[in-house]
């Protein structure tokens, strides 16, 4: 069975190696010591939400991270779900859509308006999963991104 819950500081070290896998999804190489730093500044700065999924062994299987933000043209609150990760073993478990419903109840008993991801255009297995979930795929505005570093 799996639990879905708040990570706290005491996840830091399992956290690290499943935000490093999920870094690692999206070819980016391995680094458990910016990993670990990247999450250590989250809980210190508390400017995201972490919500971990736990096997009845008490391992943490995979997480989902928010970051609250607001909308000024709604006039409210807008979360974006900016990562999703589950370990490799435990996907097509329901694990993903067990985090992925506990991120859209917290941001509900948070008075949330709308809650926001991006995805690779690749990632058909997660697309799939979203929109099974009831997302609807912005056909009304392009994203864009500039590197300023």
């Amino acid at each position: 069975m799996t639990t879905i819950r708040l990570a706290t500081i005491n996840d830091l070290d399992a956290l690290t190696t499943l935000l490093d896998g999920y870094r690692q999804f999206y070819q980016q190489p391995s680094d458990l010591d910016a990993a670990r730093t990247f999450l250590r500044q989250r809980f210190g700065q508390a400017d995201s939400r972490v919500l971990v999924s736990e096997g009845a062994d008490g391992k943490l299987t995979g997480f989902v991270q928010l970051y609250p933000g607001v909308s000024t043209v709604g006039l409210n609150a807008r979360w974006t779900l900016n990562d999703l990760f589950v370990l490799p073993e435990c996907r097509d478990t329901g694990t993903g859509r067990a985090l992925m419903e506990a991120a859209t109840q917290l941001a509900h008993d948070h008075g949330v308006a709308r809650l926001i991801l991006m995805t690779q255009v690749e990632n058909e297995c997660a697309q799939h999963l979203y929109e099974s979930l009831g997302w609807q795929r912005n056909t009304a505005f392009y994203g864009y991104l500039l590197d300023v570093k």
